[in-house]
């Protein structure tokens, strides 16, 4: 019974803390944290790699039902739309191995770039390491954080759109 009340203690302790900071131990200004991720063809890319560049980091999984709503909006109103200019969104697995994310990509019809996780060591980077899986970070071209998403949510997706929007569009000034 002990070990009842431990787990549900537990739990509860990671719903609340998720509830204030949506799980995320960065925040919007932060610098992102530095990284190197394998991508599904072997690839190394790191965070330096992708200076210079308007970035999106999205963060799924096979196993999870709102990433699953989240990625063709994803590939249709973010990747189709920006990915022949100075942008890059890369979808990173959590925790799964290579044939169960290529399958994935195939099933899911998106052709963004995605990668591996293991052991989700880049997501707790980002957020608690049990903290829930759909989420997107938006980087500038310096690599400081400026959007944050959590869950899929139509609102805060267009908002998220707009923000990519205006970092472009101040290139296109320049």
């Amino acid at each position: 019974m002990s070990r009842i009340i431990s787990l549900v203690f537990a739990l509860t302790m990671v719903l609340l803390a998720e509830s204030a900071d949506r799980g995320y131990i960065v925040k919007i200004g932060d610098s992102s944290p530095d990284f190197t991720l394998t991508m599904l063809d072997g690839k190394i890319v790191s965070l330096k790699d992708l200076k210079g560049k308007i970035v999106v980091l999205q963060f799924t999984a096979s196993w999870c039902s709102v990433c699953r709503i989240e990625m063709p909006h994803l590939e249709k109103e973010v990747w189709q739309r920006f990915k022949d200019q100075d942008f890059v969104l890369i979808g990173i697995d959590r925790d799964e191995p290579l044939d169960v994310v290529k399958k994935f990509k195939q099933e899911m019809k998106v052709t963004y770039p995605m990668a591996l996780d293991p052991g989700s060591d880049i997501f707790a980077l980002f957020a608690h390491k049990n903290a829930g899986v759909t989420r997107n970070i938006v980087l500038d071209r310096n690599g400081e954080i400026v959007f944050l998403t959590r869950l899929f949510e139509k609102q805060e997706f267009n908002q998220m759109i707009e923000k990519i929007e205006k970092l472009l569009a101040v290139d296109k000034k320049s």
